[in-house]
């Protein structure tokens, strides 16, 4: 499998940045480096993985000397040729997928808003096989049980040494048993407990957006901003919808995101009583 596209292009894009900054063409770049041109233009739009050896020459040619920049950059073509487990499961994931898992592993932070669903990172494998099975809809028992593996795998991310901090901000609608159908209160209650349990961590915060909150950013639909520890000029957003997702990336679109997040997380309920609704909505699914 390739390096995640997601990657791919935010290297390549910073690296055509910093040429455009110092004035100069491809060709110029080719001819001080000893690159060929159609290399340096095949790298910049993402289509191939730089090396991090390339890297440093092309920063050290447009005079980046910011050490935390430079191993942001080199980092990202260095992490790109490394294997990760989540490449066993390559035939079943969708390269936006594997780009997710990828960015989670290497992410220092993730914040994000669900209107309608606990977040994969925080379900059960209970509940993340009922949510499976009905997104995925042509899905055989396999291929739900695989991607149900793949996600609570993803969630070692919250145990690693340096665990991710996640903060995610969940609609009241979704902690209501309904979402599970009649059937799935016992579900539920397992995954408001699961919510509960990680709400204790100290690197995992959860607030509850109650349902007579005034309008807000969320409203426009749910999005995930993942956050890197080099800058912040890396981080990306994902959107998810049913049939594609999509990675934002430009700089000023990201930093709209944060803001939104922001007021999301001003509208919401304070840490205390989210955890108390939550408990009080586990107790009501019978």
């Amino acid at each position: 499998m390739s390096a995640p596209t997601v990657r791919r292009r935010r290297l390549g894009a910073t690296l055509r940045q910093l040429r455009e900054d110092k004035g100069l063409k491809l060709e110029e770049v080719a001819v001080r480096t000893g690159f060929t041109g159609a290399k340096l233009s095949r790298v910049e739009t993402g289509r191939v993985a730089a090396k991090p050896a390339d890297v440093e020459k092309l920063l050290d040619l447009y005079g980046v000397r910011d050490r935390s920049r430079r191993e942001g950059l080199v980092g990202l073509a260095r992490e790109g040729g490394k294997r990760g487990w989540w490449q066993t499961y390559k035939d079943i994931l969708s390269p936006v997928y594997s780009d997710l898992i990828s960015l989670e592993a290497e992410a220092s932070g993730v914040r994000t808003f669900q209107p309608l669903l606990i977040p994969g990172l925080l379900q059960t494998a209970a509940y993340a096989r009922a949510v499976i099975a009905a997104i995925n809809m042509t899905a055989t028992p396999g291929k739900v049980n695989a991607l149900v593996d793949v996600r609570i795998a993803r969630q070692s991310v919250l145990n690693r040494p340096e665990p991710l901090a996640f903060w995610a901000i969940v609609h009241e609608a979704a902690l209501k048993p309904v979402v599970m159908g009649g059937a799935g209160a016992g579900i539920m209650r397992d995954q408001l407990q699961r919510l509960l349990d990680l709400a204790e961590l100290p690197h995992v915060n959860v607030q509850v957006m109650p349902a007579d909150a005034a309008p807000h950013p969320g409203a426009a639909g749910g999005f995930t901003i993942l956050g890197f520890p080099e800058r912040t000029d890396l981080d990306v957003v994902l959107l998810e919808n049913l049939s594609n997702s999509l990675y934002i990336e430009e700089a000023a679109d990201v930093q709209l995101y944060g803001e939104a997040f922001e007021r999301l997380r001003a509208a919401a309920l304070p840490f205390d009583r989210s955890l108390e609704l939550i408990e009080q909505t586990k107790e009501q699914a019978k």
